[in-house]
Protein backbone atom coordinates (compact mmCIF):
# COMPACT_ATOMS: atom_id res chain seq x y z
CA UNK A 1 0.00 0.00 0.00
CA UNK A 2 1.71 3.24 -0.88
CA UNK A 3 0.80 4.91 2.71
CA UNK A 4 2.65 2.06 4.34
CA UNK A 5 5.80 2.40 1.65
CA UNK A 6 5.75 6.23 2.89
CA UNK A 7 6.68 4.70 6.58
CA UNK A 8 9.44 2.50 5.39
CA UNK A 9 11.09 4.55 3.04
CA UNK A 10 10.84 8.20 4.86
CA UNK A 11 14.28 9.48 5.70
CA UNK A 12 15.80 11.84 8.54
CA UNK A 13 16.78 14.81 6.36
CA UNK A 14 19.72 17.15 7.67
CA UNK A 15 21.11 19.18 4.79
CA UNK A 16 18.20 22.14 3.45
CA UNK A 17 18.03 24.10 0.42
CA UNK A 18 17.34 28.13 0.73
CA UNK A 19 13.51 27.58 -0.38
CA UNK A 20 11.18 29.51 2.45
CA UNK A 21 7.93 27.93 4.05
CA UNK A 22 5.26 30.21 3.98
CA UNK A 23 3.87 30.88 7.56
CA UNK A 24 0.83 30.10 6.63
CA UNK A 25 1.91 26.99 5.09
CA UNK A 26 4.05 26.11 8.78
CA UNK A 27 0.41 27.17 10.12
CA UNK A 28 -1.53 24.88 8.50
CA UNK A 29 0.48 22.00 9.30
CA UNK A 30 0.61 22.84 13.21
CA UNK A 31 -2.71 23.03 13.09
CA UNK A 32 -3.28 19.59 11.14
CA UNK A 33 -1.22 17.94 13.88
CA UNK A 34 -3.03 19.30 16.92
CA UNK A 35 -5.51 16.92 15.67
CA UNK A 36 -3.53 14.33 17.30
CA UNK A 37 -4.27 12.13 20.45
CA UNK A 38 -4.12 13.78 24.21
CA UNK A 39 -4.77 13.44 27.13
CA UNK A 40 -7.86 14.17 27.89
CA UNK A 41 -8.24 16.48 25.30
CA UNK A 42 -5.97 18.78 27.68
CA UNK A 43 -3.62 19.90 24.90
CA UNK A 44 -0.29 19.60 26.91
CA UNK A 45 2.01 20.88 24.73
CA UNK A 46 3.41 24.28 22.91
CA UNK A 47 5.60 25.04 19.79
CA UNK A 48 8.05 27.32 19.73
CA UNK A 49 9.18 28.49 15.99
CA UNK A 50 12.31 29.80 15.75
CA UNK A 51 13.75 31.19 12.17
CA UNK A 52 15.62 34.03 12.46
CA UNK A 53 19.58 33.34 12.50
CA UNK A 54 20.00 35.05 16.01
CA UNK A 55 17.31 33.02 17.53
CA UNK A 56 19.21 29.84 16.11
CA UNK A 57 22.71 30.75 17.15
CA UNK A 58 20.83 31.24 20.81
CA UNK A 59 19.80 27.91 20.55
CA UNK A 60 22.71 26.22 18.64
CA UNK A 61 25.22 25.66 21.65
CA UNK A 62 22.07 23.39 23.58
CA UNK A 63 21.91 21.34 20.49
CA UNK A 64 26.09 21.42 20.16
CA UNK A 65 26.18 23.34 17.39
CA UNK A 66 24.84 20.56 14.99
CA UNK A 67 24.86 21.91 11.38
CA UNK A 68 21.46 21.12 10.35
CA UNK A 69 19.95 23.58 12.87
CA UNK A 70 21.86 26.84 11.73
CA UNK A 71 21.19 25.19 7.85
CA UNK A 72 16.97 24.97 8.55
CA UNK A 73 14.18 27.09 7.40
CA UNK A 74 12.73 26.68 10.29
CA UNK A 75 13.19 25.28 13.84
CA UNK A 76 10.20 23.92 15.88
CA UNK A 77 10.87 22.85 19.84
CA UNK A 78 8.06 20.84 20.80
CA UNK A 79 7.44 21.80 24.48
CA UNK A 80 5.06 19.38 27.18
CA UNK A 81 2.91 22.65 28.83
CA UNK A 82 1.11 22.87 32.19
CA UNK A 83 1.59 26.45 32.76
CA UNK A 84 -1.68 27.14 29.97
CA UNK A 85 -4.04 24.44 31.56
CA UNK A 86 -3.43 25.47 35.29
CA UNK A 87 -3.79 28.94 34.34
CA UNK A 88 -7.47 28.48 32.83
CA UNK A 89 -8.26 26.20 36.00
CA UNK A 90 -6.98 28.54 38.12
CA UNK A 91 -9.25 31.86 36.23
CA UNK A 92 -12.10 28.87 36.45
CA UNK A 93 -12.28 28.69 39.83
CA UNK A 94 -10.87 25.17 39.89
CA UNK A 95 -7.73 23.74 41.96
CA UNK A 96 -5.09 22.11 39.71
CA UNK A 97 -2.93 19.51 41.31
CA UNK A 98 -0.49 19.51 38.52
CA UNK A 99 2.60 20.19 39.64
CA UNK A 100 4.16 16.77 39.91
CA UNK A 101 5.77 14.39 38.08
CA UNK A 102 3.00 12.46 36.73
CA UNK A 103 1.61 15.30 35.12
CA UNK A 104 4.84 15.91 33.38
CA UNK A 105 4.76 12.45 31.89
CA UNK A 106 1.17 13.08 30.78
CA UNK A 107 2.31 16.43 28.57
CA UNK A 108 5.93 14.74 27.30
CA UNK A 109 3.84 12.14 25.89
CA UNK A 110 1.01 14.51 24.35
CA UNK A 111 4.42 16.57 22.84
CA UNK A 112 5.91 13.51 21.44
CA UNK A 113 2.80 12.49 19.78
CA UNK A 114 1.90 16.35 18.49
CA UNK A 115 5.54 16.51 17.60
CA UNK A 116 5.55 12.89 15.30
CA UNK A 117 2.23 13.56 13.62
CA UNK A 118 3.64 17.36 12.88
CA UNK A 119 6.95 15.41 11.09
CA UNK A 120 4.55 13.05 9.17
CA UNK A 121 2.54 15.83 8.04
CA UNK A 122 5.32 17.89 6.97
CA UNK A 123 7.22 14.81 4.94
CA UNK A 124 4.07 14.09 2.92
CA UNK A 125 4.38 17.67 2.00
CA UNK A 126 8.01 17.19 0.46
CA UNK A 127 9.24 18.54 3.64
CA UNK A 128 12.60 17.02 5.46
CA UNK A 129 12.75 16.79 8.87
CA UNK A 130 15.20 15.57 11.51
CA UNK A 131 14.93 14.97 14.77
CA UNK A 132 17.47 16.62 17.63
CA UNK A 133 17.99 14.03 20.41
CA UNK A 134 19.88 16.96 22.66
CA UNK A 135 16.60 18.84 23.59
CA UNK A 136 16.41 16.96 27.15
CA UNK A 137 20.10 17.27 27.92
CA UNK A 138 20.41 20.62 27.48
CA UNK A 139 16.82 21.26 28.80
CA UNK A 140 17.84 24.27 30.98
CA UNK A 141 19.53 26.50 28.15
CA UNK A 142 17.10 26.17 25.49
CA UNK A 143 14.23 27.26 28.25
CA UNK A 144 16.62 30.13 29.10
CA UNK A 145 16.69 30.68 25.03
CA UNK A 146 12.90 30.81 24.58
CA UNK A 147 11.94 32.53 27.68
CA UNK A 148 10.20 28.99 28.87
CA UNK A 149 7.68 29.96 31.78
CA UNK A 150 7.11 27.69 34.58
CA UNK A 151 5.24 24.04 34.03
CA UNK A 152 7.02 24.31 30.40
CA UNK A 153 9.69 22.16 29.40
CA UNK A 154 11.30 21.65 25.96
CA UNK A 155 10.84 17.66 25.14
CA UNK A 156 11.44 17.97 21.22
CA UNK A 157 13.07 19.74 18.83
CA UNK A 158 12.49 19.49 14.78
CA UNK A 159 14.92 20.81 11.87
CA UNK A 160 12.60 21.43 9.11
CA UNK A 161 13.11 22.89 5.51
CA UNK A 162 13.08 22.09 1.84
CA UNK A 163 15.90 18.76 1.30
CA UNK A 164 18.85 19.45 -0.57
CA UNK A 165 20.24 16.25 -2.35
CA UNK A 166 19.38 12.46 -1.50
CA UNK A 167 19.83 10.90 1.80
CA UNK A 168 19.28 7.19 2.40
CA UNK A 169 16.58 5.27 4.42
CA UNK A 170 18.02 3.85 8.05
CA UNK A 171 17.93 0.89 9.08
CA UNK A 172 15.67 -1.14 11.17
CA UNK A 173 15.41 -4.07 13.71
CA UNK A 174 13.38 -6.55 12.03
CA UNK A 175 9.47 -6.50 13.51
CA UNK A 176 10.58 -10.04 14.66
CA UNK A 177 12.85 -7.93 17.34
CA UNK A 178 9.74 -5.38 18.70
CA UNK A 179 7.07 -7.58 18.84
CA UNK A 180 5.34 -9.90 21.33
CA UNK A 181 2.76 -11.72 21.07
CA UNK A 182 0.79 -12.06 24.69
CA UNK A 183 3.50 -11.46 27.20
CA UNK A 184 7.43 -10.23 26.77
CA UNK A 185 9.04 -12.88 25.67
CA UNK A 186 12.94 -12.61 26.70
CA UNK A 187 15.70 -12.84 24.74
CA UNK A 188 18.36 -15.05 24.23
CA UNK A 189 22.07 -14.76 22.96
CA UNK A 190 21.00 -16.44 19.76
CA UNK A 191 18.36 -14.10 18.94
CA UNK A 192 20.04 -10.98 19.89
CA UNK A 193 23.00 -12.04 17.12
CA UNK A 194 20.53 -12.34 14.45
CA UNK A 195 18.65 -8.98 15.20
CA UNK A 196 21.59 -7.04 15.00
CA UNK A 197 23.93 -9.14 12.65
CA UNK A 198 22.51 -6.76 9.53
CA UNK A 199 22.86 -3.42 11.71
CA UNK A 200 26.84 -4.60 12.31
CA UNK A 201 27.52 -5.45 8.99
CA UNK A 202 26.84 -2.00 6.63
CA UNK A 203 29.54 -0.29 5.95
CA UNK A 204 28.67 2.81 7.55
CA UNK A 205 28.66 1.29 10.90
CA UNK A 206 31.74 -0.75 10.10
CA UNK A 207 33.03 2.04 9.49
CA UNK A 208 31.97 4.03 12.96
CA UNK A 209 33.55 1.28 14.96
CA UNK A 210 36.99 1.23 12.75
CA UNK A 211 36.90 5.44 13.33
CA UNK A 212 36.72 5.25 16.62
CA UNK A 213 39.06 2.54 17.39
CA UNK A 214 36.38 -0.33 18.96
CA UNK A 215 35.98 -3.73 18.10
CA UNK A 216 32.16 -3.51 18.26
CA UNK A 217 29.29 -1.48 16.97
CA UNK A 218 27.64 -1.77 20.59
CA UNK A 219 30.99 -0.10 21.71
CA UNK A 220 30.63 2.86 19.75
CA UNK A 221 27.34 3.41 21.37
CA UNK A 222 28.43 2.56 24.98
CA UNK A 223 31.80 4.32 25.27
CA UNK A 224 31.03 7.42 22.68
CA UNK A 225 27.82 8.05 21.64
CA UNK A 226 26.00 7.50 24.94
CA UNK A 227 28.14 6.80 27.39
CA UNK A 228 27.52 6.24 30.76
CA UNK A 229 28.74 9.68 32.48
CA UNK A 230 26.69 11.66 30.01
CA UNK A 231 23.55 9.61 30.78
CA UNK A 232 24.05 10.12 34.36
CA UNK A 233 25.29 13.52 34.11
CA UNK A 234 22.32 14.95 31.98
CA UNK A 235 19.61 13.03 33.92
CA UNK A 236 20.93 14.97 36.99
CA UNK A 237 20.71 18.23 35.06
CA UNK A 238 17.12 17.49 33.74
CA UNK A 239 15.14 16.33 36.85
CA UNK A 240 16.62 19.45 38.81
CA UNK A 241 15.28 21.47 35.62
CA UNK A 242 12.31 19.43 36.14
CA UNK A 243 11.87 20.45 39.60
CA UNK A 244 13.02 24.00 38.93
CA UNK A 245 9.98 24.15 36.35
CA UNK A 246 7.59 22.73 39.12
CA UNK A 247 6.74 19.15 38.07
CA UNK A 248 8.49 17.51 41.08
CA UNK A 249 6.25 18.30 43.96
CA UNK A 250 5.54 15.97 46.72
CA UNK A 251 2.80 17.49 48.29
Amino acid sequence: MASESYFTTRRTVRQYNSREISDDELSEMIEAASHAPTTGNMQLYSVIVTRSDEGKKALAPAHFNQPCLAGANVVLTFCADFNRFVKWCEASNADPGYNNFQSFVSAMLDTVIVAQQFCTIAEMRGFGCCYLGTTTWNAPKIAEALALPELVVPVITVTLGYPEGETQVSDRLPVEAIMHTERYKEYDAEAIHAFYTYKEALDENRRFVENNGKQTLAQVFTDVRYPREANEHFSAVFLEFLAAQGYMSRS
